[in-house]
């Protein structure tokens, strides 16, 4: 029996998981007292349909993904800085290890009052939120990946010459790199939640904003139809962080195993 190469018989599976999940869905919108409470397949589609030809629901969607990449990027300069800063000096890591730990379990949606209290709800508000939310998981793995880097590799580095500087730059920066890579394409997604976040509880422009009046006013079809809609906007900004990377390290020895 012929057998389906992976390239095909895997979007087949998720095509699949998709039709068995919106026939769930249906089905679950026909078991509930009211259409409120889950409305069907048909009429978020439909509503799904009509929003999409809204321009303020494109210029929510601009709004969303420009704050979440302008927030990504932001926290991938800082948080690729402070894990470098971190990685290579001892001092440095013993100053900030105390500060880094007493805020890294601190979710961004505690200090969100906080935050809104200072900016109020602008576009701000969002950036500041994206940072503070992927900024120091980028910082951690841009550590590890630094202190991971081969100290023989370093020896040999220092032997030839080279300064502190041209090290960092030639030998322990490249071999830390899949640990960036892996750190930024995981930041990709959360900052869509984190722009999300300050639009629904804090008046943030974007997606957000849309979603919480659609709650307040009770037009839950159309509440679906944002649900939807960021859904997938998430899939592409999986996708397009996935392939940014592969793209960025194909000359990785790591990446070339794998076949990616």
């Amino acid at each position: 029996m012929k057998r389906f190469p992976a390239s095909v018989l895997q979007p087949l599976l998720g095509v699949v998981g998709i039709i068995l999940l919106l026939v769930l869905w249906q089905w679950g919108s026909t078991q509930v007292s009211t259409e409120r409470a889950l409305p069907s397949v048909v009429a978020v589609g439909t509503a799904l349909i009509i929003n999409l030809q809204n321009p303020a629901v494109w210029l929510a969607i601009g709004q969303t993904l420009g704050i979440a990449l302008a927030g990504w990027a932001a926290a991938a300069v800082i948080g690729v800085v402070l894990g470098i800063a971190v990685g290579t000096s001892r001092a440095f890591s013993a100053a900030t290890r105390g500060l880094l730990d007493f805020l890294r379990p601190i979710p961004a949606i505690v200090i969100l009052p906080l935050v809104l209290l200072v900016l109020g709800p602008t576009t701000e508000m969002g950036l500041f939120l994206v940072v503070f939310g992927v900024v120091l998981p980028i910082a951690a793995q841009t550590a590890a990946g630094v202190e991971a880097a081969d100290p023989v590799a370093r020896s040999t580095a220092r032997s030839f010459g080279m300064g502190t500087l041209e090290i960092l730059w030639r030998v322990v920066l490249p071999g830390a790199s899949p640990y960036i890579g892996t750190a930024m394409r995981v930041a990709a997604p959360v900052t869509l939640v984190m722009v999300v976040v300050a639009g629904m509880l804090g008046g943030a422009p974007g997606l957000g904003s849309l979603l919480s009046l659609a709650q307040m006013t009770g037009r839950y079809v159309d509440l679906f139809s944002y649900v939807v809609i960021l859904g997938i906007l998430g899939l592409i900004v999986q996708a397009a962080s996935t392939r940014a990377e592969r793209a960025v390290l194909h000359w990785h020895t790591s990446y070339r195993q794998e076949g990616i």
